[in-house]
């Protein structure tokens, strides 16, 4: 399988190139400046691109079979989520085989036991401090939610707290309900975000939605 990456120098994009290539899958990490190519993985094809300009996102997804967006805004730019979102349905919408899938955030699950509470306005989860990252990844979700569009997406929801760890490739799935342990933690490593993500992309079981994954 052909994966193109945006964000691929990043700690979530990163281990999503790293795991894909593991699987044996072809990899283009992208990253906005070439000066990053060193932080890229070696076995990896190396490119620069903007997953906010529709003509590169398309240029980049040309041949491929999925583009996985792993890109967060710069601090300040959190209102960009959303607008690199409609770039990428925009330069994919004339290759609508490419599938999109996009790490995302956990606001907009509900929290278990509660009566539709969202994670976001649940300061256990989402301290003050945060509210403004949960609400630009929010509305990142409501733009591919609400999109009219032929491209095949899923959305993947990381847990309240993603980490970098060990890969243990031993978790829960679930769809709109944040996932809680035992003891009231909501925890995923990022390396088994990316195997999650893979297992998505090799076996597909959420088109065109969203889904979680945690301990």
């Amino acid at each position: 399988m052909r994966i193109t990456v945006f964000g691929g120098a990043g700690t979530a994009g990163s281990r999503v190139v790293t795991e894909a290539l593991t699987r044996g899958h072809e990899v283009t990490a992208v990253v906005r400046d070439r000066a990053r190519f060193t932080e890229l993985h070696p076995r990896a094809t190396h490119r620069t691109g903007d997953a906010g300009d529709p003509a590169q996102v398309a240029e980049l997804a040309a041949g491929q079979d999925v583009v996985v967006n792993a890109t967060r805004p710069a601090p300040g730019r959190e209102a960009d989520h959303a607008a690199v979102t409609r770039a990428l349905l925009a330069g994919l919408a004339a290759t609508p085989d490419v599938r999109l899938l996009v790490i995302g955030g956990a606001g907009s699950l509900t929290v278990p036991g509660t009566d539709g509470t969202r994670v976001i306005d649940d300061p256990r989860f989402v301290p003050p401090a945060w509210r403004h990252v949960a609400e630009a990844s929010n509305a990142q979700y409501e733009a591919l939610r609400t999109a009219d569009t032929p491209v095949n997406w899923t959305y993947l929801s990381p847990p309240a707290l993603l980490e970098p760890g060990v890969r243990t490739a031993r978790f829960r799935l679930g769809r709109d309900e944040l996932l809680i342990d035992a003891a009231g933690k909501s925890s995923l490593s990022m390396e088994d975000l990316a195997v999650a993500l893979l297992d998505e992309t090799e076996s597909p079981r959420h088109p065109r939605g969203r889904f979680t994954a945690g301990y």
